[in-house]
């Protein structure tokens, strides 16, 4: 292979490496829309994680006392209202 084929060898091998970086998919066509109960789920799973990384850090020291009670209490009440509201939708769904 001499010089100039090497350099076309490249040129090719890097435009063919950006179009497949760079080509656009119709990746929001295959989506799908989520219901309200898929929402609250994973927003469930969000708060638990919330809540476990918050009491870590705590315990790490990362936290003063007061803060992490209030934080705590925020995380708590809005994981209850969203209890309720999966709890009211699955009753609701059968």
């Amino acid at each position: 292979m001499n010089e100039t084929q090497g350099l076309l060898a490249g040129l090719f091998m890097t435009m063919a490496l950006i179009a497949y970086i760079f080509w656009p998919e119709n990746v929001f066509a295959n989506q799908r829309e989520k219901s309200r109960l898929e929402f609250l789920l994973e927003r469930k799973e969000q708060l638990y994680d919330n809540l476990r990384d918050l009491n870590f850090e705590f315990r790490a020291g990362k936290y003063p006392e007061e803060d992490f009670r209030a934080q705590q209490a925020l995380l708590e009440n809005e994981a209850m209202n969203l209890m309720r509201e999966i709890s009211t939708l699955e009753h609701e769904r059968g």
